[in-house]
């Protein structure tokens, strides 16, 4: 345990002092706020007062209470406001003006519809960043449309490259554009932030969900234009290299393998007793090993489905070859690596008592960032943020009156 000296010598969170206004709903712009939170900015969500970011009804619930929520909304102060309404708007110009961050996801005009334009949020705080988290972005013949990740996911070609060769694209189960969005924001948010302390000028961070998404897909853009390749679905497969795939054990475990370099390769092939592959002209090269496919894939597949998963890994372990098991959520929880780094962690919670969630991102030597607390109920921090803005209680009680909070 460190003495009271080591405390107090301890350095605050990296983002204490930043306060960060979260207007956005569903994923992405939600998200980014997140990770900002985690490392000590003071989040404020902001929600409509009869209508709460829809990310509250998403998932299982236990006695009423969301728990995709917990997650989402952890480390953030929630309030309600109607930005619809006069009263609502002069509201968040208030909050505005000792912000440094504020992120939404409105269709592109509708903050200007309500008089919260970027120049009149930058009238009211010129170091304001404001992130605009949408779809397909500001402005061009697609900005006016309705979009969620699913659209990115499909328009980035990454639903075109999942799936088996023979059957249709397909989408994940789960939001990754959006959570690419997120962190794309996140970062995007910082260097701005960054810009602010250098010059105290704040900006605009256009953030199109369709994009950071194609960035990860790879060099497929450059191949196009230079070769007029199109990558196909591969299944499990990969076009760069071979074998890398999902086999079953003989205890009917799926275990992943992949050999992204060639000694490693080699190692595999050696575990499962097909030596003699190494020596072929086209085994030195991933890209000539993965036209060989279907040859690798029997051999790992013969020696894994002969073998328990236990033993497989300890081969594998043994040879310094890579090898995982494809895991659900079962596996994560009780997986001694995770359990090692922290990656789940359990967390006090007012409605549900101690949950376990994801912990945050990474780790930090001198300024780790922090679950100080799981998604808040709604709205249950309105009189306390605005009474911190300057309002009195017969200012609350006046404008809860007439909707605005």
């Amino acid at each position: 345990m460190p003495d009271q000296e080591d405390l107090r010598t301890v350095p605050p969170p990296p983002l204490q002092g930043v306060r960060v206004l979260d207007v956005s709903t569903l994923f992405a712009g939600p998200l980014a706020a997140t990770f900002l939170g985690d490392f000590g900015a003071d989040v404020i969500k902001v929600e409509h007062p009869t209508r709460p970011d829809a990310s509250r009804g998403h998932g299982p619930q236990k006695d009423g209470v969301n728990l995709w929520w917990k997650t989402l909304g952890r480390n953030k102060r929630t309030v309600t406001i109607d930005l619809s309404t006069d009263a609502g708007a002069d509201v968040l110009l208030r909050l505005i003006a000792d912000a440094d961050v504020m992120i939404e996801n409105f269709r592109p005009g509708t903050l200007e519809r309500w008089g919260l334009s970027p120049e009149r949020l930058h009238e009211a705080n010129p170091r304001l960043v404001l992130a605009r988290v949408t779809a397909f972005g500001q402005f061009g013949p697609y900005s006016s449309r309705p979009g969620f990740g699913s659209l990115a996911e499909a328009m980035s070609g990454f639903a075109a490259l999942t799936g088996d060769p023979d059957g249709p694209p397909t989408l994940p189960p789960f939001g990754l554009a959006d959570g690419i969005a997120a962190l794309a924001t996140s970062y995007a948010v910082m260097a701005a932030l960054r810009g602010a302390e250098r010059d105290g000028r704040g900006q605009v961070v256009d953030m199109a969900i369709i994009e950071p998404i194609l960035m990860l897909l790879g060099g497929q853009i450059t191949a196009w234009d230079q070769l007029g390749l199109v990558q196909p679905r591969t299944g499990n497969r990969s076009v760069n290299n071979a074998p890398r795939n999902v086999y079953r054990s003989r205890d009917d475990v799926w275990l992943a393998v992949s050999t992204s370099s060639q000694s490693i390769a080699e190692r595999v092939m050696r575990i499962v007793g097909r030596a003699e592959l190494i020596d072929e002209d086209w085994f030195a090269s991933g890209h000539e090993r993965a036209r060989h496919a279907d040859e690798l894939d029997d051999a790992v597949q013969s020696w894994i489905g002969a073998h328990d998963a236990a033993e497989v890994v300890a081969a594998f372990e043994a040879a310094s070859a890579a090898v995982a098991p494809v895991y659900d959520v079962r596996g994560v929880v009780d997986d001694p690596q995770y359990r090692a780094l922290g990656t789940v962690v359990r967390v006090p919670d007012e409605e549900l008592g101690d949950i376990a969630m994801q912990n945050v991102l990474f780790r930090m030597s001198r300024t780790p960032g922090s679950i100080r607390w799981a998604g808040r109920p709604h709205g249950a921090d309105t009189d306390e943020v605005l009474g911190e803005a300057g309002f009195s209680d017969a200012d609350i009680t006046a404008l809860r009156e007439a909707g605005a909070v």
